[in-house]
C-alpha cells in the first residue's frame, strides 16, 4: 500500500483531504505542522507529501527543502492559498514537484497524486520488476528464477530502493537515512553488511547486479 503524508494545520482540511486519499486506496498520515511531518518521514516509509505552506514552527518551504537536504527523493504536491508566482517559484525552488493552489478541486488533486506516484515509478500494488524478478512490498518477497525469497525488513527496504532507481548512485548515507531513518546513530558499515546479504542471495540471480562505485556508495544495474 502507498503511504501518503498529509502535513496541514487546518485540521478539518487535512481530514478533507486525507479522507479522499485514502478512498483511493492509499494509507494515509497526517501531521499537523513541519516538525511533526518530519518526525514521521523519520519513522515512517512515506512515497508522497502533500504540504501546506503556511503552518506553524516549521513552514512548507522549510520542510521540503529539510528533506531534500537529507536525501528525501519523494514527490511532493505543495497545497496553499498563496498564489502568487513568487510563492510558486520558491516552493519550487524548494524542491516541490507539484503545486495546487486553494480551494483545491479534490479530483484533481486524486490526478496529481497519481501523476507523480507514476512518474516516482510507485504503484499502489507496490510491486517492482525487473525482467523476471519481482519485488513485492507487501509481502517482503522477491520472486523470479523458480524461487521465491522471503526477506528481512531493512534487507528488502534496501532492495526496493535499489531496484526502484537501476544504474543510480547511493551513498552510503543516503541509504542509512532512507532506510533507517536520520536519528538512526547505527553505523554506515550496517549498509555494507546488508548488501553483501542481499549479493549472496542473489548472486546467481542474472536479472540484476549490486555495485559498489568506490568512494561513493552503491548502485542496482539491470542485466536485461
Amino acid at each position: 500500500m502507498v503511504n501518503i503524508l498529509v502535513a496541514e494545520d487546518n485540521v478539518n482540511i487535512r481530514k478533507l483531504i486525507a479522507t479522499y486519499l485514502e478512498a483511493e486506496g492509499y494509507r494515509v498520515l497526517e501531521a499537523a505542522d513541519g516538525i511533526e511531518a518530519l518526525d514521521v518521514c523519520d519513522r515512517e516509509s512515506i512515497d508522497l507529501l502533500v504540504a501546506d505552506i503556511m503552518m506553524p514552527g516549521m513552514d512548507g518551504y522549510e520542510l521540503v527543502r529539510s528533506l531534500r537536504d537529507s536525501g528525501y527523493t519523494l514527490p511532493v504536491l505543495m497545497v496553499t492559498a498563496k498564489d502568487e508566482f513568487d510563492d510558486k517559484r520558491q516552493g519550487f525552488e524548494s524542491g516541490t514537484d507539484d503545486y495546487m493552489v486553494k480551494p483545491v478541486d479534490l479530483d484533481e488533486m486524486l490526478l496529481r497524486v497519481s501523476a507523480l506516484l507514476r512518474r516516482a515509478r510507485i504503484s499502489t500494488e507496490k510491486k517492482i520488476t525487473i525482467g523476471g524478478v519481482t519485488a513485492d512490498s507487501e509481502t517482503l518477497t522477491v520472486s523470479g528464477s523458480g524461487r521465491q525469497v522471503t526477506l528481512p525488513l531493512k534487507e528488502f527496504m534496501l532492495l526496493f530502493k535499489l531496484m526502484s532507481y537501476p544504474g543510480r548512485i547511493f551513498t552510503r548515507q543516503d541509504l542509512m537515512e532512507k532506510i533507517w531513518g536520520l536519528d538512526n546513530d547505527t553505523e554506515e558499515r550496517t549498509v555494507d553488511v546488508h548488501i553483501k546479504r542481499l549479493r549472496e542471495k542473489f548472486e546467481e540471480t542474472p536479472e540484476f547486479t549490486i555495485v559498489t562505485v568506490r568512494g561513493l556508495g552503491y548502485k542496482l544495474v539491470k542485466n536485461v
